[in-house]
């Protein structure tokens, strides 16, 4: 398995928003969350950063994205990690993690859906550990940290 990464641009917005638009709909609670004004901050989110993306390629089959990024001047964070159902549960999102954590020793911190139980467990076995709950609109999220 050969995993290459491209820099993500516009044609690559419709396939992020599907994914953010899956997570939301799945383990958000939509009851407390203004759901349209949401889903337009997303896409207007995704529009301004769109080239600070990277596409993940395995055996040159685009598999997913994730965004990388520094938060602050001592803290990166792991916005976005998406990959397409075929390619989940094959280490993909394993490796991306490493990645991240070899290029920077600063602390690396990310939002998870507490539901979201698969990934808060790749994760966990990554050396992210829960911080504490997102205090936003709703209180559906981690947030969780290494280093």
């Amino acid at each position: 398995m050969l995993l290459t990464y491209q820099p993500a641009d516009a044609s690559d917005l419709d396939a992020l928003f599907a994914f953010n638009k899956e997570l939301i709909d799945q383990y958000e609670d939509l009851s407390q969350i203004p759901y349209q004004k949401v889903l337009a901050w997303v896409r207007q989110k995704l529009e301004q950063q769109i080239q600070e993306y990277t596409c993940i390629f395995v055996d040159g089959k685009k598999a997913g994205y994730y965004h990388f990024s520094p938060m602050d001047s001592d803290t990166m964070e792991l916005d976005d990690l998406y990959l397409f159902p075929a390619f989940r549960g094959h280490g993909i999102g394993t490796a991306v993690i490493q990645k991240c954590c070899t290029e920077t020793c600063q602390p690396i911190l990310l939002y998870v859906f507490q539901k979201n139980t698969g990934a808060i467990a790749l994760y966990q076995k990554m050396g992210f550990q829960i911080q504490c709950t997102t205090q936003n609109v709703s209180r559906t999220r981690y947030i969780m940290r290494r280093g």
